[in-house]
């Protein structure tokens, strides 16, 4: 079984000294024990992935905020575009020495390569994108999929940090003019929209804006979190944002930390497999379908391999999800779909 995992921060791991070509037994550095490298990606089966650029606007007079390579002053475009840029030259620099080949925009024919990983960027917080017009340099380095904000408000559209659904307290924040500008230029240039860290508002005003398949790259269900009223749980997705997303023919992948999986889990507990089945299930039934849902793993992005459900420490452990779900009765077609052909199908358009 060979996997197709749509949410991987390669480069993030990179900024923060990760040898991404190195065993695992030999990676030191943030996000400890670890569960990516390229090495470890081959290993467990996954030849085609989504890999991030991943940036974030911080108050620099915040001394909690926390700052590295990938961060930059609220609303400075061109320190975004720096940081964001920085991760697309890595991902090219693996590309020009035959490390991965690239993943084709959706609907576009894959190219023909020898490499082991068929890598497509996903852009998480548009901000490094300093004006819409120049979405296309991003679209020739790679770029395939763009989520417009990450938790805080962008300039572009707010993240899953600043909604509520209590609009009076807190109303969240939607789309900028600059975000609706974007989002008509990415339809224009088939790049896929993703929903996995909008505000709900960001969320229902894109999806008014576009009628184009969209995705949840590394989202679970805010129905199985507990309360859905809780600001922490947007960072989930709503059952009307689940069947909008896989009425349009999109996908959704499982994140796979286990917070986001088991409500409450904390070190050292770990989230079960047995809840990453609710998850799954759960958008199957919203969907009568089994071609909606796949893997967006999140492996490393931001907590190490003990933040993953039990038994599942590398991608070599995923076929662990394959057994459950077999146990469950799934078809072969259909483990076969979670694995990597839903993900094959949407991206082929």
């Amino acid at each position: 079984m060979h996997w197709f995992d749509a949410h991987l921060d390669l480069a993030y791991l990179a900024e923060h000294g990760r040898d991404m070509h190195a065993s695992l037994s030999d990676c030191r550095g943030r996000y400890q024990p670890a569960a990516v490298t390229l090495p470890s990606i081959a290993e467990g089966g996954v030849t085609q992935c989504l890999a991030t650029i991943f940036t974030e606007g911080v108050d620099p007079e915040d001394p909690n905020a926390e700052t590295g390579a990938f961060t930059y002053p609220f609303g400075d475009a061109n320190a975004a575009y720096r940081a964001g840029m920085r991760q697309l030259l890595l991902y090219k620099s693996w590309r020009d020495a035959g490390v991965i080949s690239p993943m084709p925009r959706r609907g576009e024919q894959p190219i023909d390569s020898d490499a082991p990983l068929r890598l497509g960027v996903l852009i998480e917080c548009a901000d490094p994108i300093t004006n819409p017009d120049e979405l296309d340099q991003w679209v020739e380095g790679g770029v395939v999929a763009i989520g417009m904000a990450w938790w805080h408000q962008s300039r572009y559209a707010g993240g899953n940090g600043t909604d509520h659904t209590q609009p009076d307290k807190h109303p969240g924040n939607g789309l900028t003019d600059l975000g609706r500008t974007l989002a008509k230029r990415m339809d224009e240039l088939n790049v896929v929209h993703d929903l996995s860290h909008l505000s709900q508002r960001s969320t229902d005003e894109l999806l008014s804006l576009s009628d184009k398949p969209v995705m949840a790259s590394h989202s679970n269900s805010r129905a199985l979190m507990g309360d859905q009223s809780s600001l922490s749980n947007q960072r989930h997705l709503s059952d009307d944002t689940i069947v909008e997303i896989t009425n349009r023919g999109g996908v959704i992948g499982l994140n796979l930390l286990g917070a986001f999986i088991t409500p409450g889990v904390e070190k050292p507990d770990r989230a079960t497999i047995a809840d990453c089945v609710r998850h799954i299930e759960h958008v199957c039934e919203l969907s009568n379908s089994r071609k909606h849902i796949a893997l967006g793993s999140d492996m490393d992005g931001g907590f190490g391999a003990d933040g993953l459900p039990a038994g599942i420490n590398t991608p070599s452990d995923l076929v662990i999800l394959i057994e459950a779900l077999s146990a469950c009765g799934w078809s072969d077609d259909d483990l076969a779909g979670f694995a990597h052909g839903n993900w094959e199908r949407f991206w082929a358009g």
